[in-house]
């Protein structure tokens, strides 16, 4: 069997701190995962190939069990806080020896691959885990090497993933079983306790977000893609804003749906795949996405199906309303296989303005990009009770804060730079609701952000008449092509006009109040380039 011929010795292993293994399967191709992920009931083959799998509780990542190991080289440069939080480096230490104990004479598989698509800042890092369908999930997210080039990886940084293996919170200064721990100074993260496999992908991201800066490279959590002029456009935004789906458009070609750099170079994706929220998905409004739930080689989290016919139920969220799915960048039918695009001409920051007062579609200054880089602002509907929901404000720095071991000013002012220095424009696209908060008003219909989007990329809002917006200071278009007048100012949609004035002075309170962490750390154009509350006008 393949697989057979792909177990070797435990080469390199032990200086992981591993021994004593039983089967080491080295960067087996997708068929053979696919055998061992089924043979060890890991997973069940759906309706036209993909892998369904099921995560258990933890349904999302563990934010409150990611540490990073507090050491002298590293210490005075991490952003230290609730989200960057410490531990000790003798209690990483025991954890890995006692995860190494428990992995002997248990299988394991192993991918080397890369992160970074440029060469010149192109990390190779080894992946090892317990699941034989993370090892799958790891080969689609990750770049994969080309012939011969394996031969000689030497991993920078290495991910041992044992979803099995639990900490003990008493003596591991862990807050539960779960624990993420970065170690910058042994190049090594360990993941115990959670069987969701975008905590492999998001620890290496935060390596990357930590090594990149002090080679004068902006790590982004962004998607990018090139329009038919050639020219690249990046896509901030948190979950639930559109991210994924807004940057996988057909008549554009996609670099990367997640996490990029920008350096002298231009931009490069870090990952050789995508991780798309499935829940919903249409094939109407995200064909290519869509069909990537038709394909074999695709891993699907917690997406339902049903026993019989083994066909998939996207619009199922019993599990949880984070339904994943990996592919390989590859299963986009226009994306570039090089992972690497020029200077950006457009920036838009996705927002999913629960609370209906900012505008869908507005240009900001440089100082403005930057005030809302830092701020990372959208919004979540907290639930309804009785036909009464009540949005909630999110703010993650720079579009990823639990990604971000440096201060946000770091990245905001590289952000800044490049900006300036690459004459890009920058604008902030609204994809939640108008006329009213969610539960009165309506959301914008996807047709018409996309409407928004590609008349900001192609340059159809240059030159057009703008007004000023009074509490948050955006130049508005007052018209765009495809979408309907009404929409393009949030005042005008709301019936209730003092009460658009008074959420529109509540959500710029919750922007000042936010921004008291940072604003010791910026200049003052910066931190006067945010919204405006009554007492200010």
């Amino acid at each position: 069997m393949l697989e057979n011929d792909m177990r070797q010795g435990s080469r390199g292993l032990e200086a992981h701190g591993l021994y004593n293994l039983n089967e080491i399967y080295w960067n087996l191709p997708t068929p053979a995962l696919y055998e061992q992920a089924l043979q060890r009931r890991e997973g069940s083959l759906s309706h036209l190939g993909p892998l369904v799998v099921r995560t258990g509780h933890h349904t999302g990542r563990s934010a409150n069990d990611k540490f990073i190991v507090d050491e002298a080289g590293s210490h005075d440069q991490i952003w230290w806080g609730t989200i960057n939080q410490p531990i000790p480096e003798h209690n990483f230490d025991i954890l890995h020896q006692r995860m190494a104990s428990y992995l002997q004479m248990k299988d394991v598989y192993v991918q080397d691959c890369y992160a970074g698509a440029d060469p010149e800042y192109r990390m190779p890092i080894r992946i090892i885990t317990e699941y034989a369908w993370h090892s799958l999930f790891a080969r689609n997210l990750f770049i994969q090497g080309q012939p011969g080039e394996l031969d000689n990886h030497e991993p920078y940084f290495t991910v041992i993933d044992s979803p099995r293996f639990h900490a003990i919170p008493s003596q591991d200064h862990t807050r539960s079983e779960t624990f993420i721990l970065v170690n910058f100074h042994q190049r090594m993260v360990l993941i115990g306790g959670t069987s969701y496999a975008g905590e492999i992908k998001k620890s290496i991201f935060s390596v990357m977000n930590y090594l990149l800066p002090d080679r004068g490279v902006l790590p982004m959590h962004c998607s990018a893609n090139i329009g038919p002029d050639g020219k690249t456009a990046l896509f901030f935004g948190l979950s639930g804003t559109g991210k994924t789906t807004l940057s996988a458009d057909q008549s554009r070609t996609l670099i990367g749906d997640d996490e990029h750099g920008w350096s002298d170079n231009g931009i490069f994706n870090f990952e050789g795949g995508c991780y798309a929220k499935m829940i919903k998905l249409s094939a109407e409004n995200e064909p290519e996405i869509h069909a990537t739930t038709q394909r074999f080689g695709t891993v699907l989290e917690n997406v339902t199906m049903d026993a019989h016919g083994r066909r998939l139920d996207l619009d199922d969220g019993s599990l949880t309303e984070n339904t994943r799915g990996a592919y390989h960048i590859s299963a986009i039918p226009n994306a570039t296989p090089d992972g690497v695009g020029g200077h950006p001409e457009n920036i838009i920051f996705l927002t999913c303005d629960a609370f209906g007062v900012l505008p869908p579609v507005a240009r900001l200054t440089p100082e403005q990009a930057m005030y809302h880089f830092i701020s990372g602002y959208t919004a979540r509907v907290a639930g309804t009770e009785k036909g009464v929901t009540e949005p909630s404000p999110v703010f993650s720095a720079c579009y990823g804060a639990p990604f971000m071991p440096l201060h946000p000013r770091r990245y905001a002012e590289l952000l800044g730079d490049r900006i300036n220095r690459h004459g890009a424009r920058v604008w902030l696209i609204n994809t939640g609701w108008t006329g009213g908060p969610y539960g009165t008003g309506r959301r914008i219909a996807i047709p018409h952000t996309r409407a928004m989007v590609n008349a900001a990329l192609d340059g159809k809002l240059d030159g057009l008449p703008t007004w000023r917006d009074p509490v948050f200071g955006f130049e508005v278009p007052e018209s765009c092509p495809g979408v309907p007048a009404d929409i393009l100012s949030p005042r005008v949609s709301w019936t209730d006009k003092a009460a658009y004035d008074a959420q529109a002075a509540r959500l710029a309170a919750m922007f000042h109040d936010n921004f008291r962490l940072y604003a010791d750390e910026v200049p003052a154009a910066v931190r006067t380039a945010g919204p405006t509350t009554p007492d200010q006008r």
